[in-house]
């Protein structure tokens, strides 16, 4: 799994800073960003937080770019509605060199493990037999219909590679491109910090928060499980590790700052 920040607003607080400011004072956009010296800055974050005046941190984004992630992944990071997802298309990549995400509980067990392998090596070997099977006859059909060879063979394969695809299993890796505004991220990270979040998406979920942690320590201060601020939300679904949750957290943004 890699997860990198590769873009961000510049100045994300100070940016949130100047829309909080203009909201409460008699300030013109030209001079907006006079004046916001890091201590006023911070004022206007606290102001914010202290009256739960939330729009103003839209104004912030990040831009991640996440690899060797699963498809189960990917189903579960696109319900996140407010954010902006680029995702390898298996319609227009074909997986030659075809890699997967092997869950830990399944790495844990040896005998589980190598089930898991034989079934990933069998599922590739399946899909690129159908990739085959599918071009093939569609080839020869496109030229029966008079195109000629070459571009008959790159049509086909790209349908080819369409239909492919309904075989691929879950575990099948992919990367994306994904974009969440700072509103967008502290919802995201109250919901997949969660030890009752799936395993994958929390790890990737913690890195984010790593790496957003030092441009916007004040946006992103309580950041993380909504335990971490008062009690569990999950009732009768809780973990009971709230202690042990907030020492991980506490530790992360010490590191991260």
């Amino acid at each position: 799994m890699l997860v990198q920040l590769i873009a961000h607003t510049n100045d994300p607080e100070k940016t949130i800073a100047a829309a909080a400011k203009l909201c409460y004072s008699d300030a013109h956009i030209e001079t907006l960003l006079d004046g916001l010296t890091p201590e006023k800055t911070e004022a206007f974050l606290q102001r914010l937080n202290d009256v739960g005046h939330a729009s103003p941190i839209e104004h912030a984004s990040f831009t991640f770019g996440i690899e060797g992630v699963s498809r189960t992944f990917l189903a579960q990071v696109t319900r996140h509605r407010i954010g902006s997802f680029s995702v390898q298309s298996q319609r227009y990549v074909r997986l030659e060199d075809f890699r997967y995400v092997i869950p830990p509980e399944i790495e844990a067990i040896p005998e589980a493990r190598a089930q898991f392998i034989a079934s990933m090596n069998d599922d590739a070997k399946k899909y690129l037999e159908l990739v085959q099977t599918l071009e093939n006859a569609h080839t020869a059909r496109f030229v029966a219909n008079g195109l000629d060879e070459k571009a008959a063979r790159a049509k086909a394969s790209k349908q080819a590679n369409e239909d492919a695809r309904f075989v691929l299993p879950n575990a099948c890796e992919t990367k994306m491109v994904m974009t969440m505004n700072c509103r967008s991220l502290q919802n995201f990270f109250n919901l997949r910090c969660c030890n009752r979040a799936q395993w994958e998406i929390r790890a990737v979920a913690d890195e984010m928060l790593r790496l957003v942690l030092p441009l916007a320590p004040h946006i992103f201060a309580s950041a993380g499980p909504r335990c971490l601020v008062g009690p569990c939300p999950e009732g009768r679904m809780c973990c009971g590790k709230q202690t042990e949750v907030r020492a991980k957290y506490a530790k992360l943004k010490e590191e991260a700052v």
